[in-house]
């Protein structure tokens, strides 16, 4: 079954009508279905009606309830992973502006305690300098005074002791000169200062660094709950366990190769005094 990435996120309903006709098709009670599936007849009920988004693995021990036919198994396993993905398409998000989505990850900010950022290509707005947020917006049209107020504003969500960050940034991510060479540099002893947050790590991986596998995309994982991932026409938000679960194992992968602490600052006061010639 093929969807179109607009589609993602928009499957929930869909979904739920699906899966409701299918365990009435069966014969079988909500109560009874609850059962074989190993949760609650209320879970099932939330689900049928839309109320609650299930995982892949709560989709599939509902159709192993059923008893499915297996066509129907990899259709409905398809449509559950649509509706466990968003894609918000970076069109979109400028037409909206982009301060909008500020405020979308200050929610999740808010209510996350754990975050991992797998840095690839350059720096987040959470450790960027207000240059470094101008430059990053450049190359888009318009007034971007308000995203860069909010990206500025959220940086204050570093220094809540109840939530725990750990960035991760390759070389390249940390040198790309998306700024002139002094501003890089102020923006590098930004990052230096922020290793002294006790709730805060941050590691950099050389270019020397044998690193398999390569990376592909930035990422973040909030908690074990969510990870958005970030590619050049948009971001995918992807919900399912599984995915986050995979997110994390590439991310612990990255965290083994990174320096931090002592040996990350002296790598981040080589490359910030590089840049001052």
């Amino acid at each position: 079954m093929t969807f179109e990435p607009e589609r993602m996120g928009y499957s929930s309903q869909e979904l739920a009508d699906k899966l409701r006709e299918l365990r009435k098709r069966s014969g079988l009670s909500g109560a009874r279905v609850a059962a074989r599936s190993n949760m609650s007849q209320s879970k099932v009920s939330r689900i049928e009606n839309g109320k609650v988004r299930p995982s892949l693995v709560d989709v599939e021990q509902i159709l192993r309830a059923i008893d499915a036919p297996a066509d129907l198994v990899a259709e409905i396993s398809a449509l559950a992973r649509m509706a466990n993905t968003d894609w918000q398409d970076a069109r979109s998000l400028r037409r909206k502006g982009l301060d909008k989505k500020q405020f979308e990850l200050a929610g999740l900010e808010k209510t996350s305690s754990d975050f991992r950022y797998f840095l690839l290509s350059m720096i987040t707005g959470l450790l960027s300098t207000p240059e470094y947020i101008r430059a990053s917006l450049g190359h888009i049209p318009g007034n971007h005074s308000k995203a860069v107020a909010k990206k500025l504003e959220r940086q204050g969500v570093l220094y809540d002791r109840s939530k725990r960050f750990t960035f991760i940034l390759t070389e390249q991510a940390v040198r790309w000169p998306l700024v002139p060479p002094d501003a890089l540099a102020v923006q590098i002893d930004r990052l230096t200062s922020l290793t002294h947050l006790p709730n805060l790590r941050l590691g950099v991986i050389p270019i020397e660094s044998t690193t398999t596998p390569a990376p592909l995309n930035t990422f973040t994982v909030y908690d074990d709950r969510i990870a958005t991932v970030e590619v050049s026409t948009g971001i995918l938000v992807l919900r399912d366990p599984r995915d986050v679960r995979s997110h994390l194992q590439e991310f612990a992968v990255y965290e083994e190769l990174a320096l931090f602490g002592e040996a990350a600052r002296e790598r981040l006061a080589e490359w910030s005094v590089n840049c001052r010639g």
